[in-house]
């Protein structure tokens, strides 16, 4: 088979000018495909969670993520409630107090009183991987607090397990002065260095604004959707010219 004749126009054969186009497109391509790749491994590696004491609410035989912050509800008589310290990205992977809500076994060696209410109490420091720089976490330990009728779980626990420390917007950042500083920091997940908290960020809304923005750039699988629509334009093109 003899080579196609040159193009009219140009003087260049059309299998030489597939050639010449391809060789910089292909490169392209490829240049695009390891900045997808590279922005993908970053999101992953970026992942980050924050460094809280979350709340829960015992249903009689699991935990539930509270609805309200330990301030704001008052709990019933006979009520279980916990507090878990460790690095979540928000309420839907919390980590659950690793006791079960059983409130006969926590205040059975608590008799009622005439005029008080029982709510027992879990508080579970969490693992040395979630703790601090620096710290350990005390051992976990369940209380049952007997307090006015109208307290709230924050009375409650203030009756059995000060010191707490509270920041300005009355998040709760520790119990029973644990951890020693810090308060709902960001922790990025690479390399678990805290990053200074969220202004906004409070433990009656802990996941607020943790799943929220991706940092105001474009997201990898948008890029990588560019980079397949180019792909099939680099085809086409190529085909086109090879038909000439």
């Amino acid at each position: 088979m003899s080579p196609a004749p040159p193009d009219e126009a140009t003087g260049v054969s059309p299998v030489r000018a597939a050639a010449r186009l391809r060789a910089p497109l292909v490169t392209l391509l490829a240049a695009l495909v390891t900045a997808s790749a590279v922005l993908l491994g970053a999101g992953s590696a970026q992942a980050a969670g924050y460094r809280y004491w979350s709340f829960w609410e015992g249903n009689g035989k699991n935990w539930e993520y509270a609805t309200q912050g330990p301030s704001l509800l008052r709990p019933d008589d006979g009520t279980v409630q916990g507090f878990r310290f460790a690095v979540s990205e928000d309420s839907g992977d919390a980590d659950r107090p690793r006791r079960a809500p059983d409130f006969g076994a926590i205040c059975a060696d608590t008799p009622a009183e005439d005029g008080k209410k029982r709510v027992a109490l879990v508080i579970d420091p969490g693992t040395t991987a979630d703790a601090p720089d620096g710290e350990k976490p005390p051992a976990l330990r369940t209380v049952c607090a007997r307090v006015a009728p109208d307290a709230s779980s924050a009375e409650a626990l203030a009756a059995v397990a000060k010191p707490l420390r509270y920041d300005d917007s009355a998040m709760l950042c520790a119990i029973s002065g644990y951890p020693r500083t810090g308060c709902g920091e960001q922790v990025s997940g690479d390399t678990g260095s805290a990053k200074p908290s969220e202004p906004a960020k409070t433990v009656e809304d802990p996941d607020e604004d943790a799943d929220g923005g991706s940092g105001g750039g474009p997201s990898a699988g948008l890029l990588v959707g560019l980079g397949a629509v180019l792909l099939l334009g680099i085809a086409a093109v190529v085909q086109a010219r090879r038909r000439r």
